[in-house]
C-alpha cells in the first residue's frame, strides 16, 4: 500500500467529531501560545512566551512561491524546518530546496505528514495553488497548528468564511502571505488615517497592467486542454484535492493554474492583495454592495479575460463616506491618473478630464486614492504613499506625516505570533474579507454580470448562479470532511 493511500485510509477512519472537538489540545500547549478571549472579552488563555525557542515549522508547497516562503521563514532564525511536503516532490521546481534542506522528512500528502508528525509540528506554511489552500489550512488549524497561507486566502468566498471561523475557534496564529502588509505601507496608512491625513475618501483606482500567463490565448476555447501523461514525480490525485476531476495537463501546473477559474483567482487575486490591502483594512471597507464589470476583453468561461475593469461600490462606514474602487488589469487598460502623477507619457488623443490624464505607457502596479484634502499615489507591496499636491503638502508639519517603523518582516511577524510575542498583522480576520472581495470580483468576471451583494446575509441577490459560485462546487468524494471542521 502506498503512503498516500495509507494516509487517506487513516484520515478516513478519524471521526469528524474527534477532529472538530473543542477539547483538542494543540501540540504547542507546553510551548508558546497566543492570548485567547471569549466573545465578551474575558481572558480564556493568557499568552505564553518562550523567546529562545524556535517554532517547529512544516512547509506545504516547497517550489516557486512556497519555496520562497520556506527559505524566508528559515532566514529569520526563528524556525526549525521539521518537514517538507509537496505533491510533486522531486519535480524540477523543488530541487533547490531539497538540496538545501536535505535531512527533513519528506511527504507528498499533507494528511500523511500530519498522521506521522502532528506532535512534532507547531506551525505550517501553505504555499500551494489557490484552490488547494483550504484543506491544508483547515486540517492544520483543527490540529492546533498555526498557519501561514499564501494569498489570496482561498478560491471561494465560502472557504474564506470557514477559515475565519476556524481561526477564532482554534485560537491559533494566522497570517496571509501579502508580505508588504508588515512593511512601512502598513504603518504609514494606519497612522495617516488615525491622524486625519487620509480622510473623506470616495474614490480609489487600483491597477496591475503587466502581462499575464493567459494573455494571447484563444478566447474561443470551449474545452479544457486534452490529457497529457502525468510526470512520474507528481501525485496528480492529491494535487486536485477537493477540486472536481480534471485530467493532467502542463497548463494546469507550475503557476499555470492561476489562469483558470477552476483553480486560481487571476490578476485580481494575485495582485489585489499587494495593492488593495492597506486601504481595505484601514478605511474599513468590508464587503461591497455592487460589483460591475465595466470592461472584459476576450471573456471566456474557462479562463480569465485579457483585460478587466471592475467597479466595486462599498457603503458608508461609521463617519466614512461610500467608496468607489475601480480595478484595472490587462495591457493597455489604464485608469485616468492625476496630471501630477509624475514622469509618464500621456495620450494626447484623449482629453484631460477633471485634471486627470490617460497614460501612454504601462504604469507600475499600484493605486490612486482621492481624499477630501489630498490625492495619494502608491505602488504595490510595502511601498509607501506619496501626496501628489507636493507644493501644498510641503507646508504640513513633519510630525503629522511621521509614522512608526518596525523592522519585523511578514515572516518574522508570523513566527513571533506563534510564540505569543506579537499579533499577526494580516490575520484571517483581516485577510479573509479582503479575499472575499476578490471572490466577488472574480464572480463578476466569470459570469460577465453586474452583481448586487448583501454584506449582512453574504449573498448575491440578483444572480443565482453567481451566488452558488461563492460557495463553489461540492468537494470531491473523500474531501467533504474538511468543510465540517470550522
Amino acid at each position: 500500500m502506498t503512503r498516500s493511500r495509507l494516509s487517506r485510509r487513516r484520515f478516513g477512519r478519524r471521526s469528524i467529531a474527534a477532529l472538530a472537538s473543542l477539547s483538542i489540545v494543540p501540540s504547542h500547549v507546553i510551548r508558546a501560545q497566543s492570548e485567547k478571549r471569549d466573545d465578551q472579552g474575558r481572558l480564556i488563555r493568557p499568552a505564553t512566551q518562550t523567546p529562545n525557542e524556535k517554532v517547529r515549522l512544516a512547509c506545504c508547497g516547497i517550489g516557486n512561491q512556497g519555496g520562497g516562503d520556506l527559505r524566508a521563514m528559515h532566514q529569520t532564525g526563528l524556525a526549525d524546518i521539521v518537514a517538507l511536503c509537496d505533491v510533486d516532490m522531486g519535480g524540477p521546481h523543488t530541487l533547490k530546496n531539497l538540496k538545501t534542506f536535505d535531512s527533513q522528512p519528506r511527504f507528498q500528502d499533507f494528511r500523511e505528514m500530519f498522521d506521522r508528525m502532528a506532535d512534532q509540528i507547531d506551525a505550517v506554511t501553505v504555499g500551494t495553488p489557490d484552490f488547494s489552500h483550504f484543506p491544508i489550512a483547515m486540517l492544520a488549524m483543527s490540529l492546533g497548528k498555526h498557519v501561514y497561507v499564501e494569498k489570496p486566502l482561498t478560491r471561494t468566498f465560502h472557504e474564506s468564511e470557514l477559515l475565519m471561523k476556524a481561526a477564532s475557534r482554534y485560537g491559533v496564529a494566522t497570517q496571509m502571505g501579502n508580505q508588504g502588509h508588515c512593511q512601512d505601507n502598513y504603518y504609514q496608512f494606519k497612522t495617516w488615517v488615525e491622524k486625519g491625513v487620509i480622510s473623506g475618501v470616495e474614490e480609489i483606482t487600483a491597477h496591475m497592467n503587466g502581462g499575464r500567463r493567459w494573455h494571447g490565448w484563444d478566447t474561443r476555447m470551449a474545452d479544457f486542454p486534452r490529457a497529457q501523461p502525468t510526470p512520474e514525480t507528481l501525485d496528480w490525485d492529491t494535487w486536485l484535492m477537493a477540486a472536481q476531476p480534471h485530467d493532467y495537463h502542463r497548463n494546469f501546473v507550475q503557476g499555470q493554474w492561476r489562469c483558470w477559474y477552476d483553480f486560481g483567482m487571476g490578476a485580481l487575486g494575485d495582485w489585489g492583495a499587494h495593492i488593495m490591502d492597506g486601504f481595505h483594512q484601514f478605511l474599513k471597507l468590508g464587503l461591497p454592495t455592487e460589483i460591475t464589470p465595466l470592461r472584459l476583453d476576450g471573456h471566456n468561461p474557462l479562463f480569465f479575460p485579457q483585460a478587466s475593469t471592475l467597479e466595486f461600490r462599498f457603503p458608508a462606514r461609521d463617519s466614512m463616506p461610500p467608496v468607489k474602487v475601480t480595478w484595472y488589469d490587462g495591457k493597455q487598460n489604464h485608469p485616468l491618473v492625476p496630471s501630477s502623477y509624475g514622469n509618464i507619457a500621456t495620450r494626447k488623443d484623449i482629453p484631460t478630464v477633471d485634471g486627470r490624464v490617460m497614460p501612454a505607457q504601462e504604469l507600475p502596479a499600484g493605486k490612486e486614492i482621492y481624499g477630501k484634502d489630498w490625492t495619494f499615489k502608491g505602488h504595490s507591496h510595502g511601498s509607501t504613499l506619496s501626496i501628489l499636491e507636493k507644493e501644498k503638502a510641503a507646508d504640513l508639519p513633519k510630525d503629522l506625516l511621521d509614522y512608526p517603523r518596525n523592522p519585523t518582516n511578514h515572516y518574522a511577524n508570523f513566527l513571533k505570533a506563534c510564540k505569543g510575542l506579537e499579533p499577526c498583522l494580516s490575520p484571517f480576520e483581516v485577510a479573509a474579507p479582503l479575499s472575499q472581495v476578490f471572490c466577488l470580483g472574480v464572480a463578476a468576471q466569470r459570469f460577465h454580470a453586474r452583481l448586487e451583494f448583501d454584506p449582512i446575509k453574504k449573498e448575491i441577490t440578483n444572480h443565482e448562479a453567481a451566488n452558488q459560485w461563492l460557495r463553489g462546487a461540492p468537494p470531491r468524494k473523500g474531501w467533504e470532511s474538511f468543510y465540517q471542521l470550522a
